[in-house]
C-alpha cells in the first residue's frame, strides 16, 4: 500500500475505552481508504484471483490493505486478535478482536465501479464495541460505539436514526407523507452470494419480495447497504452467505441507529444471512425472506 503520511495510533492499553478503540480504527479507516482510492484511480491490479468460485475475486489492492491495516493495529494494540478476510485469523490475548474488510465491494474495485469501503469492528466476548465504515470515493463515514449514537460525518456531523417517517420528493419541491413502515413502499436493498446453486435458491426468493416491495438495490457491498440503512437510505437490508468482517461494524450501526438486526437461519439451500430495518418491517419482511 506504500507509506502514509501523518502521525501514527498511538499504543494503547487493553482496557481502552470503546470511544479510543473506534479513534483508532477511523484513523487507520481514513488512511486505508485514501490509499485505496490512489489505487482505484491510477493503479491497475496486476494480480487478481478466485477464491470460492470463479466469480469470488481477490486483488492484491485487499491483500495489501489488510496486511497495512494489521500492522498499524498491531502496532497499537500488540495483545488483541485479528480476524481479516484475506489474512484469516489471528488470537490475541486481551479480550478484543479486530474484525476487517480491507476493500468490501472488491468486484466494484475491480470493475471501476464507485462503490466500495473498508470496513473496520473491534469486539469483546459479548459483540461488537465500535465499528467504522469507511467510504473514500464520496467521503462519508459511518460509526457507532456499543453505548453511543451512530453517526455519519460526510464531512458535516449527522446523528443517524434510520429510516425517516416521510420522504422528500425533490422534483415537485414538497414534502410528500408516505409511511415508510408499510412494506409496499419500501425501499431494499439485498445481495447475492458467489455460489450459483445459493442464487438459484436466491432468485426464488426475489421473486416473492419483487411484488410486495416498492423497488430492491443490489450494490455490491454488504457494509455499505448497512450504513445506508442505517442513514435512512434504505428501509430494510437483507443478503445470506455474509461473513463476519462484512457485517461486523454495519449492524452495530444499524443498531445504533435505532433498527432491528436480525440473523438469517440457514434454510434449505439457503446459508446463514442477516436482515436489518425499520423495526415494523423486520417482521413482514422475514416472513417473506426467512
Amino acid at each position: 500500500m506504500g507509506a502514509a503520511s501523518g502521525e501514527q495510533p498511538v499504543v494503547r492499553s487493553d482496557r481502552a475505552s470503546p470511544e479510543e478503540l473506534l479513534d483508532l480504527a477511523t484513523s487507520v479507516a481514513s488512511t486505508a481508504g485514501m490509499l485505496l482510492t490512489e489505487r482505484f484511480y491510477h493503479g491497475h491490479e496486476q494480480a487478481i484471483a478466485s477464491k470460492s468460485s470463479p466469480t469470488d475475486l481477490v486483488s492484491e489492492a485487499d491483500i495489501e490493505a489488510e496486511r497495512w491495516i494489521r500492522e498499524k493495529i498491531e502496532d497499537a494494540r500488540p495483545r488483541d486478535g485479528f480476524i481479516g478476510e484475506e489474512g484469516g485469523e489471528q488470537p490475541g490475548s486481551s479480550g478484543l478482536s479486530w474484525v476487517v474488510d480491507p476493500l468490501d465491494g472488491t468486484i466494484n474495485f475491480l470493475f471501476g465501479i464507485p462503490h466500495w469501503c473498508v470496513s473496520i469492528a473491534v469486539r469483546d466476548q459479548d459483540g461488537p464495541l465500535a465499528g467504522v465504515i469507511r467510504d473514500p470515493i464520496r467521503d462519508e463515514q459511518f460509526t457507532a460505539t456499543r453505548d453511543g449514537p451512530a453517526i455519519l460525518d460526510m464531512p458535516e456531523r449527522k446523528r443517524l436514526f434510520g429510516p425517516p417517517p416521510y420522504e422528500h420528493a425533490r422534483e415537485r419541491r414538497t414534502l410528500v407523507v408516505a409511511q415508510r413502515d408499510d412494506l409496499s413502499t419500501a425501499m431494499l436493498a439485498t445481495g447475492l452470494a458467489y455460489d450459483a446453486d445459493v442464487r438459484a435458491a436466491q432468485a426464488q426468493v426475489l421473486e416473492r419480495v419483487v411484488p410486495r416491495v416498492r423497488d430492491i438495490r443490489r450494490f455490491g457491498s454488504a457494509a455499505l447497504d448497512l450504513a445506508w440503512t442505517a442513514a435512512g437510505r434504505y428501509d430494510a437490508y437483507f443478503e445470506r452467505s455474509v461473513k463476519p468482517w462484512d457485517i461486523a461494524a454495519g449492524t452495530l450501526v444499524c443498531e445504533r441507529a435505532g433498527l432491528t438486526v436480525l440473523e438469517l437461519p440457514e434454510h434449505e439451500r439457503l446459508p446463514r444471512g442477516v436482515l436489518a430495518g425499520a423495526p415494523a418491517l423486520v417482521g413482514p419482511l422475514l416472513e417473506i425472506v426467512g
